[in-house]
This record gives C-alpha cells, structure tokens and sequence, in this order.
C-alpha cells in the first residue's frame, strides 16, 4: 500500500480499525489496497460494533513459528519439523495440525506486530491481559486492572450476571496454575468488587455445575430474600466495616449471586446439557472444548467478556500447558493443536450460526 493511499484510507471514516488491520496483514500476503476495496464493495453486510469478547489464553507461550508463523521459506535449521498448509487465504499458510481453521483463515485476522519483552511467565499475561508492563512492587493489589475489570467499573453487560467471567478449570493431580501469583487475571488497584466470576470446575464432567447456583430444595426465593435482608441488618451494625474493600467486595458478590438465584433464564447460562449433544461434540468432549462453549453460551446470555484459559492439563515430563520445551512437537502434535483446532474452529462456526460473529471478537 503506498504511503498516500495508506493516508486516505486511515483517514476514511467509512472504513473500520479491523479493515485497516487487514489491509496491513493483507499486503504481506501480496494483496493489496484495491483488493481490499474491492472485497469491501463486493459485501453488502454492513459491519456491526463487537459487543463481546472471549479470549482463548493458551496459557505458557504457543511456538509461534510451529503454529501460526510457520515460515516455511525459511532454511531448514530454522524451521521445525511440521509442514505448512494452505489456508482459504492466498498466500497465507499455517501448521498441518490446525486443518479446520486453516479452512476458516478468511474469517481471521492475523496480528504480527505485538510483541513484548517479557519473559517470566508469572507476569509475562499481565502485559497481554492488561497492555501494560507488570508493576514493580510485584504485588498484586498494584497490577492495572484487565479489560474484564474495567468493563465492571464501568458496568456494562445485562442482566445479573457479573460482566466478566473467567473460566480456568481445576484439573486434579494437574499443573500448578499460580492462580494467586500470575498478574494480569484480576482487577488490581479497581479493587476485588471488579474481580472476575472465576470458574474452576470442569465443564467436560457429567456432573458440572458452577458453585451454588441453585438454591437448596428447602430454601425458596423468598426465605433467600429473607436472609438477605437479615445480612443486610446484620451489617448496618458494623459500619465501620464497610471501609474495607473485601467487605465491600463480599456484599457486592452477595448481592450479585442474590439476583442470579432469583433468575432462572440466568442459572440455565451454565447448563450445558442444554446444548445438543452433536453441537457439545463439535466443540469437543474435553475440559477445554466443554469450556469455549460455555463461554459462547454466557455472552449469549449478556456477559462481554469471558476469558478461557488452557487448563492446567498435567504436567509431561517438562511441558506444562503451552510451555512445552523439549517436548514441543510431540505435545504440539497430540495434546495442544488437535485441541484448540477443534474448539476454536467450533466457536467460529458456531457464532456464524447464531449471528453473533460479526459482534463477538475473539481473540487467541
């Protein structure tokens, strides 16, 4: 794109961020401004504004030269083992073992430019999850907040549920998550009452179920009102304190799980067997396919943001999750492509299906 035209078109208002995205990517492929335009012209679509996002965090650093960059002209001491494949996109190739989104690469848009220097794994996510380097201190309570957090400050979604759930998964005998020491998750100096709904269990599990939302069978919505009022009372005796963020946190958390209890369209949200079976399938019966689809289902149901990420699937030899060392190929090949090929490549189709592509970004 030469540098005039690159002006008229940043400068367009008819023309979107993610077409100038794609303009950039588009021109490394050999294709440039008036294919764009004349892609543009040919689609009678109008683009709509993303009213939600989920994140895929493949937590511990994918290969990016064995998945999305493979690089294939490059000399073979600086190329792996797996072959590149063509993908619906001229001219842009990825790993053999992401067949299905090879296939889908029209509806993606690849990103070269962000980088970061950071390489400790602790606070390597907080510079991906927040745009920002992690604090000094290294305490957590000074992290800048996560997009998740800041959507909560400033109260978006509908309805009760929170508007920023994170689902990581607890897989027993697991990896360790470093839940409590990785930066980047939560709220930081937004305070705990801007923390995300996190989801430990195992969507993949016969038995799934998300905390305590339903109410027991002895208890009606009525007599959990009626304990309600009576913590409420019970706390305008100890106003002092109020003055305590966790407390603060605590009430706002408790009003919150109130009014999901009292909404069973909002309870129904993690009720996976919901979905037919054949559409649970396509996704995959696994802890991570089970949980990109319960992401889909709970911004379907009004929460923006919902971040997935990989779950803490064991430790082989030295690789955990996406850290794969001296495993790469073997792992990339049988536990972590097939995987995420599947699962993402679902919710893509799945979105399509549903007319909620065009306003869900997703981002892995």
């Amino acid at each position: 794109m030469s540098s005039s035209a690159c002006h008229d078109f940043l400068w367009n208002p008819a023309v979107s961020r993610r077409e100038v995205l794609r303009a950039g990517a588009l021109s490394l492929l050999g294709l440039g401004l008036p294919d764009l335009v004349r892609a543009r012209d040919s689609d009678a679509t109008p683009c709509r504004r993303a009213s939600a996002c989920i994140l895929l965090f493949m937590w511990g650093g994918p290969a990016q030269q064995d998945t999305w960059d493979m690089k294939p002209d490059a000399p073979v001491e600086y190329r792996g083992e797996f072959r590149s494949i063509q993908t619906s996109v001229a001219g842009f190739r990825i790993c053999e073992h992401l067949p299905r989104l090879a296939s889908r690469a029209h509806r993606l848009a690849l990103i070269r430019s962000m980088t970061h220097n950071d390489v400790n794994h602790v606070t390597a996510p907080h510079m991906l999850l927040t745009g920002r380097p992690a604090p000094p201190s290294g305490q957590l309570q000074d992290d800048w907040p996560s997009v998740g957090a800041m959507l909560s400050q400033m109260h978006r979604g509908r309805g009760p549920l929170p508007p920023f759930v994170s689902m990581m998964p607890v897989v027993p005998n697991g990896a360790p998550r470093f839940v409590e020491q990785t930066h980047g998750q939560a709220a930081g100096w937004l305070g705990p009452a801007h923390a995300p709904m996190r989801i430990d269990a195992d969507a993949s599990l016969p038995d799934y179920r998300v905390g305590e939302l339903t109410l027991h069978a002895d208890v009606s919505v009525l007599r959990a009102g009626n304990r309600h009022n009576l913590v409420r009372a019970i706390d305008a005796q100890v106003r002092s304190l109020e003055e305590h963020p966790g407390v603060q946190a605590m009430m706002s958390h408790y009003e919150r799980a109130l009014s999901v209890l009292a909404a069973p369209d909002v309870v129904r949200a993690f009720d996976l067997t919901r979905e037919p079976r054949a559409l649970r399938e396509r996704y995959g019966m696994n802890i991570h396919g089970q949980s990109v689809l319960q992401a889909r289902r709970l911004i379907e149901a009004g929460v923006p943001i919902v971040t997935v990420f990989w779950p803490n699937d064991g430790i082989t030899n030295v690789s955990v999750y996406w850290d794969t060392h001296n495993r790469n190929f073997i792992d990339l090949r049988e536990r972590l492509c097939p995987v995420t090929d599947q699962a993402f490549s679902a919710l893509l189709d799945d979105l399509d299906d549903r007319g909620l592509l065009d306003e869900t970004l997703v981002l892995w």
